[in-house]
């Protein structure tokens, strides 16, 4: 499953912008991929006005926030992998989130023992009436198994 963190970043930034707030991120510099301005990282961390009037190009993807801004007058490209993104939030009034640590979900793989074991639809009858039954039934692998089977007629 993905992150929800780049999209509820990306919600909270429009949100902030709509309401006429200036939005700045809290950023874990520890992190490995962070690309910031070392010289005003404090305790591991750095906060940076992402509004439209300090920056240029911010991209808020699935996998980074990245921008260009100048720091002492100095242009850099900022790039900021979404785990070391730990908030967003409005200048004016604080009002923002936090985020906390999002285990990491690993990718579903394909599980041949898995998939034979989930029911499938087999097989569809019309009897002489005209209505339809509906069998679900395991695949073919483990109906030799004789499991119980479930059959819906309307």
């Amino acid at each position: 499953m993905l992150s929800s963190r780049p999209y509820l970043a990306r919600g909270l930034y429009e949100w902030l912008l709509d309401n006429d707030h200036t939005p700045y991120i809290v950023v874990d510099a520890e992190q490995p991929g962070v690309s910031v301005p070392r010289q005003f990282v404090q305790n591991g961390q750095i906060v940076l006005n992402v509004g439209p009037a300090a920056v240029r190009d911010l991209r808020i993807e699935n996998d980074a926030v990245s921008f260009h801004a100048r720091f002492g007058g100095q242009p850099m490209q900022v790039v900021v992998p979404m785990p070391a993104l730990v908030a967003i939030y409005a200048r004016e009034n604080g009002v923002g989130m936090v985020f906390g640590h999002e285990p990491t979900m690993p990718a579903p793989q394909p599980d041949e023992e898995a998939a034979s074991e989930r029911p499938g639809l087999s097989s569809v009858e019309s009897d002489e009436e005209g209505e339809t039954a509906v069998k679900l039934e395991r695949d073919k692998a483990t109906s030799s198994k004789k499991r119980p089977s479930l059959r819906v007629i309307k």
